[in-house]
């Protein structure tokens, strides 16, 4: 009896000992987000996130989408089109843009700024001829831009989660809504009577959506970094926070 116990303490003795060696350091990896933030910097992670894993896949949709769809088409508009040429037409759908900027303004109280977008409207409507031509901005009366995303985040709405649009890329709840309400406005209000022009309806919004893509630099995945997806995160947030604040 007293050989078992003997046999069984020193059994006892030898196991804790093994538990007691040192493991093995885990080995750190190569690359940790830490070592691309300066120090204090705004960390990334902290955006409301909660559906991450279908925005990275809505990104990664939109990449294909952009290199195989939408940019050949643009990138053939500008082949096609005289740089002389993509100015005007950038004017022109600018110009047709002052709507919601004039309507968000008048949202935000903004009064000063609603007269200054309806006057840039006027002058280069006249004698910017149909907005090909930005003579207001010539004579300092620099553009307004605001969106229905804006003017709820002037009432203090929160940004509520990140999301990634199809096509259209990064956004919020509340700009997503925002932009649901600037198309419903428009729809019902119809400043360019569409209602009774069915034809222009599709050149005007293809025609808008090439040119929005043209005078948008950004190209998914070229940034160098690895953590892309979380720097346009970033600074789509912040983007929006400097445009409600202004």
């Amino acid at each position: 009896m007293k050989s078992l116990l003997f046999a069984l303490t020193a059994a006892m003795i030898i196991l804790l000992g093994g538990c007691a060696t040192p493991a093995t350091p885990i080995e750190r990896p190569k690359y940790v987000l830490s070592d691309f933030e300066p120090p204090n910097a705004l960390n990334p992670l902290k955006v409301s996130d909660p559906i991450s894993s279908t925005n990275r896949d809505l990104y990664r949709f939109n990449y294909d989408f952009d290199r195989y769809i939408f940019l050949p088409v643009v990138n053939g508009y500008e082949w096609v089109m005289p740089e002389y040429g993509q100015r005007r037409v950038s004017n022109f759908f600018d110009n047709l843009g002052e709507f919601g900027n004039f309507t968000n303004a008048l949202f935000q109280l903004k009064f000063k700024s609603a007269g200054t977008t309806i006057s840039r409207f006027a002058i280069n409507t006249t004698v910017g001829i149909a907005g090909l031509w930005d003579q207001a901005t010539e004579w300092k009366l620099q553009r307004q831009d605001e969106d229905f995303g804006q003017t709820l985040g002037h009432y203090d709405v929160g940004n509520g989660p990140y999301l990634v649009l199809p096509v259209l890329g990064p956004s919020n709840l509340r700009d997503t809504g925002g932009l649901c309400a600037d198309a419903a406005i428009f729809y019902f209000v119809d400043p360019y009577n569409f209602d009774h022009n069915q034809d222009l309806v599709l050149p005007y919004y293809l025609g808008k959506a090439i040119d929005m893509r043209h005078q948008q630099s950004f190209r998914y995945y070229t940034s160098g970094s690895p953590f892309e997806y979380e720097l346009v995160r970033l600074l789509y947030t912040e983007k929006r926070k400097l445009q409600i604040a202004k």
